[in-house]
């Protein structure tokens, strides 16, 4: 580069930082799409089978692989991203003071990519709701059931509660009081489930 004139250099440089701006442009265009850094090849065997785990294993608990069996015992159904509803709750889960990981493309179906409203892409713990009916209402439940994770007031998958205490949970720092899976999600909510 440096047999190159001072001016071509210049016009080289401002095409390459264009393309740069470009490509993260791209990206974040495209944040609601899969993405291949979260595909679900960490929740293989050896044999490069899917993990499979039943709803009262123990953590960590894998996407599951069943997506259009789980997304239709949540009532729901795989298409394309909906934007009549686009909001993102968050949900942490902790289990004896450790983080418990939320794993990417719950409720997107790995052959088609085709997408139920109620979905995950990131392992950052965020719910992506993409509806295509506004006003629509959605459960945490419904995400546990497409994900086949047991959720109860007592338990999440293999995880029981001591003592018949409840499983903790909180909205935005406020209590919950009645069943987890009846939560209903909304924009900008931080759901915290905990297990002492």
């Amino acid at each position: 580069m440096s047999s190159l004139h001072p001016h071509n250099r210049s016009v080289l440089r401002r095409m390459a930082g264009g393309l740069v701006v470009g490509a993260v442009l791209l990206g974040l265009l495209l944040g609601c799409g899969t993405d291949s850094a979260n595909d679900d090849t960490s929740n293989r065997t050896e044999a490069g089978d899917p993990v499979v785990a039943d709803e009262t294993s123990m953590p960590p608990w894998p996407a599951p692989a069943d997506v259009p069996a789980r997304v239709a015992s949540a009532g729901l159904d795989l298409g394309p991203m909906g934007m009549a509803e686009h909001y993102h709750p968050r949900l942490r889960i902790i289990i004896d003071g450790e983080d418990v990981p939320i794993p990417a493309n719950i409720g997107v179906d790995p052959s088609t990519g085709a997408m139920s409203a109620v979905h995950t892409h990131e392992t950052d713990g965020t719910i992506h709701i993409e509806a295509d009916t506004e006003g629509e209402a959605f459960t945490l439940g419904q995400l546990f059931t497409q994900w086949g994770v047991a959720l109860s007031r007592t338990q999440i998958g293999g995880v029981t509660a001591s003592d018949g205490q409840p499983v903790n949970v909180t909205s935005n720092g406020n209590p919950v009081a009645g069943a987890p899976s009846d939560l209903r999600l909304e924009p900008d909510q931080m759901i915290v489930l905990r297990v002492p």
